[in-house]
């Protein structure tokens, strides 16, 4: 099990000017930095491909659908615009060597239209995850599909839903981001989620109930790293929470107040707890 942490906590977009963070959290201790951004223009991959190979740091990158983006909307033409991103999404990924795309890749971030789900949305979800499978085999791309809690999502909340999902895309290279955050609001029982989501578990996101340093509230930790050891989870667990100080990020994630003394805290602070809980 390896240990990486998401740029949010610094940034709400990873640039060229970003790049000196790189060295402090290889510096830190982390296997992997977690590039977030919702925008591909300007992306400065080359850059970052030669930094990261440079420092020897491990990648994965990180998106949402933003906006009026969605493959669940009933235009046709909106859903060809979010699965359009995302394919651009998975070719920054391979420019920057990240063996992953992550996210929630169904609804947009946000969008709440007070009724539950349809046939007709799931069965876009379905088709518009499984026409993206060629483009995720081209470039060699794993795709990890994040469930959000209700507060955030209308779409895709629990666990078994998006093992539902998954199983019925039947495509090798679509699996699951499993978020502790989200789960801890959503599924019945965080160990349980995580052995039933084995044959998809492509990403693990941690974070505290509060979204501060991880160890420091009510997340049943030991009984998430029993579950990843009963699976033999070999993947990567990242550190993903937000700056509190960055107006967009705060506002995206309904953030009002400082959840540790800075973010470096709940990166370099949350990097010990969870190691020490690895090792059993």
């Amino acid at each position: 099990m390896k240990f990486g942490v998401n740029t949010l906590l610094w940034t709400a977009a990873f640039d060229r000017e970003h790049l000196p963070l790189l060295g402090q959290i290889k510096q830190r201790g982390f296997d992997l930095v977690e590039i977030a951004r919702f925008n591909w223009d300007g992306f400065p991959a080359a850059e970052i491909r030669r930094e990261l190979q440079r420092l020897d740091l491990g990648i994965s990158t990180c998106s949402a659908l933003t906006g009026n983006m969605s493959l669940v909307s009933q235009d046709a033409a909106i859903r060809a615009e979010a699965l359009a991103f995302l394919r651009r999404g998975v070719e920054a990924a391979a420019e920057i060597a990240s063996p992953v795309l992550i996210g929630p890749f169904c609804a947009p971030v946000g969008y709440l239209p007070g009724r539950r789900r349809t046939t007709d949305e799931w069965k876009w979800a379905v088709e518009g995850l499984q026409s993206l499978g060629a483009t995720l085999d081209e470039f060699g791309i794993t795709l990890a599909v994040e469930p959000l809690n209700r507060f955030e999502t209308y779409f895709l909340n629990t666990t078994p839903d998006a093992v539902t999902l998954c199983r019925e895309v039947n495509h090798p290279r679509v699996g699951i981001l499993f978020d502790t955050f989200h789960a801890n609001i959503e599924d019945k029982n965080l160990g349980d989620s995580i052995r039933a989501a084995a044959p998809y578990l492509n990403h693990v996101h941690a974070c505290e109930n509060d979204r501060g340093v991880p160890g420091s509230g009510h997340i049943e930790w030991a009984s998430v790293f029993e579950a990843l050891r009963q699976i033999n989870y070999e993947r990567y667990v990242v550190i993903e929470s937000f700056g509190f100080a960055i107006k967009e990020i705060a506002a995206a994630a309904c953030i009002w107040r400082d959840l540790a003394p800075s973010p470096d805290v709940i990166a370099w602070d949350g990097l010990r707890f969870l190691a020490r809980q690895a090792s059993g």
